[in-house]
């Protein structure tokens, strides 16, 4: 007995240890002394990060620059070109109508016939009108005849002078009444003002017209007027005496001279009147025909370039992306000189830009690109692309 209560009371004193052990975690502590010699390891074998440098973010790669085709165009004197539709018209007008009324005597012209200044186109009948023309012609010459005699026998001095001046108040009124008489037939008579055709004969010999009457229409085609209007940022491009080529509907081509630029413009448009004279003495050009006006002005220094390198800016005008000396995109505003089959002539582009005429949409201002020299096939196949887009 004594033995076995020696045994429990050793059991018991084991638990009470066993129980104390845990309660004042010297468990943990164990570990927490395994896990410091562990990192102490680590410090020795430099593994473990330094704590006093600071930690920082790693640096991503950077992105390759984009590669586009660059060009440095031959810089040349362009006329500047200004295109626009407009029509022929006649340089002169006229609708001739009768001064007084009466039935149609004479009519010697027909439509399409050519006439010269004065031409008699028309006469109205007026036989008592003549004849007092013929009459006061008579007395003219009757009363010539009596104060040539009257003169004779003054210088003689068998007429006195108050007779002599009685036959010289007789001739001036003899005159006088011609005149009158000659009027009163003249306005019988419809004459051609100015040289031209005779476009219209609405009226028939024998018929009857009042005074007023339209009888022709006369028109003057040498030289044709071709009329277009031209913008206000083209206006200050002309002037008076410029060269210009118009193309006929028909595909006639003429050449011209800029004679009128009017200074009031349309406001309805805000467009300026332009006529070109055209030399036409065979008649060749009529009036009425659409026709295309190429304007030459004043020549610029200017660039040939293929359609394809315009593009739109950030703020939505026209124009062309080049690469600075600092490898950088610009965008430079173009002014359009002439619009040619070969490509466009742009203006206002600085002379030592490197154009890019490939990968323009993919870049934007201020991008840094990697610049390459366009050959000389990749400028002809841009130039033929934008050839063929215009056939």
């Amino acid at each position: 007995m004594p033995k076995i209560r020696f045994h429990k009371l050793a059991a018991i004193v084991v638990l009470i240890g066993f129980a104390a052990w845990m309660v004042t975690g010297e468990f943990s502590s164990v570990g927490s002394v395994a896990a410091n010699k562990a990192k102490a390891a680590e410090v020795e074998q430099g593994k473990a990060p330094d704590a006093s440098k600071p930690k920082t973010a790693q640096a991503e790669p950077k992105a390759p620059l984009r590669t586009v085709a660059v060009v440095t165009p031959p810089r040349k004197t362009y006329a500047r070109a200004i295109r626009i539709s407009g029509l022929t018209e006649a340089d002169k007008r006229a609708v001739l109508a009768t001064r007084v009324a009466g039935v149609i005597d004479r009519l010697p012209v027909s439509q399409g016939q050519h006439v010269k200044t004065g031409d008699l186109v028309l006469m109205l009948a007026a036989e008592e009108k003549i004849s007092m023309v013929d009459n006061a012609k008579q007395l003219v010459a009757q009363r010539t005849a009596e104060l040539d005699a009257a003169e004779r026998l003054a210088k003689t001095g068998n007429l006195p002078k108050l007779q002599l001046d009685t036959a010289r108040s007789n001739l001036t009124q003899a005159q006088s009444q011609l005149d009158t008489a000659q009027a009163e037939l003249d306005r019988n008579e419809v004459k051609a003002p100015f040289d031209g055709v005779i476009d219209r004969v609405p009226v028939e010999l024998g018929s009857s017209v009042m005074q007023g009457g339209e009888v022709a229409t006369i028109i003057k085609l040498d030289p044709v007027i071709a009329r277009g209007e031209i913008s206000e940022r083209d206006l200050g491009y002309l002037k008076i005496g410029d060269k210009a080529n118009v193309r006929l509907v028909s595909g006639q081509t003429v050449k011209g001279t800029v004679r009128y630029i009017s200074r009031d413009a349309s406001s309805a448009t805000r467009t300026f009147r332009v006529e070109v004279a055209i030399p036409n003495a065979d008649g060749s050009v009529p009036a009425g025909m659409t026709a295309e006006i190429q304007l030459s002005a004043l020549p610029t220094d200017a660039v040939l370039l293929p359609r394809s390198v315009v593009t739109l800016g950030d703020k939505g005008d026209l124009g062309i992306r080049a690469v600075g000396k600092d490898n950088k995109v610009a965008f430079f505003p173009i002014d359009l000189v002439d619009d040619t089959p070969t490509g466009l002539v742009l203006g206002g582009i600085p002379a030592d830009a490197r154009i890019i005429v490939a990968g323009q949409e993919l870049v934007k201002e201020g991008d840094e690109v990697k610049p390459v020299e366009a050959d000389q096939a990749t400028i002809n196949k841009l130039i033929g692309e934008a050839t063929a887009g215009t056939q």
